[in-house]
């Protein structure tokens, strides 16, 4: 039985925003960090820019499916390729205000070390590809849609783990959601990031995906920043 679409009338509850940024080591001896993962209602947050930062909350939760990761880079991609960012607000001082937050302790996250494939994947939109020059095979190797959900599978599964017991918190004295009328009929192209591809593609592109997760299992290391869970302790 097929799943009900979501619709963009409706706010989306569960979601997270993944970005990526300049890479950090939380301290020595630690692995580089170089995207972020956080709740969605995280943007909502009073050290935030606003009203940046509820308008991108505001386009992040509608029609999405609950619990769903989505890339920074799919909003640019639904926002005309990034040429109406400047309508809904500055993402990149938004995003530096939400990994000051990360980095302070005042709100949880999900702080990963990708490494360069899949963090190349996760800065493009859900129909872009990525080539790498495999110098052994003296060929250009494509990435793309199917690579790029293994990689937000292969984080979802770190976030799954995380959040067993507790959400993600998104920090204290959050704003208000924004309240949008959003006309009857009216309907905002939705790219679902976490898709199947129940095909059989070419040997190439099965030894492609393989590498990926590989890569994954080996590179991608989650450093849980957990603040509430800090604070209880010191208590």
């Amino acid at each position: 039985m097929s799943q009900p679409q979501p619709t963009p009338a409706v706010r989306t509850t569960g979601l997270c925003l993944l970005f990526a940024h300049e890479p950090y080591f939380p301290g020595p001896g630690t692995q580089e960090i170089n995207t972020t993962v956080v709740a969605a209602g995280t943007l909502l947050h009073p050290r935030v820019r606003q009203p940046d930062g509820a308008r991108i909350h505001d386009l992040l939760t509608r029609g999405r499916r609950p619990g769903e990761i989505i890339p920074l880079a799919t909003l640019t991609h639904e926002l005309n390729g990034g040429a109406d960012w400047p309508t809904v607000g500055d993402w990149e001082r938004v995003t530096i205000d939400l990994l000051q937050l990360v980095r302070s302790g005042d709100c949880d996250a999900l702080s990963l070390g990708l490494p360069v494939i899949a963090r190349a994947l996760v800065c493009i939109g859900p129909d872009s590809q990525v080539r790498a020059f495999d110098a052994a095979a003296d060929e250009f190797i494509v990435y793309g849609a199917a690579e790029r959900a293994a990689v937000l599978a292969e984080v979802d599964v770190f976030l799954a783990g995380l959040v067993a017991e507790q959400d993600l918190w998104p920090g204290d004295g959050l704003l208000a959601p924004l309240a949008r009328r959003v006309c009857a009929g009216q309907r905002a192209r939705r790219y679902r990031d976490h898709t199947s591809n129940s095909g059989r593609g070419s040997a190439d592109a099965d030894r492609m995906r393989r590498t990926v997760r590989a890569d994954l299992r080996c590179l991608l290391h989650p450093l849980a920043q957990r603040a509430r869970c800090r604070r209880q302790s010191v208590r």
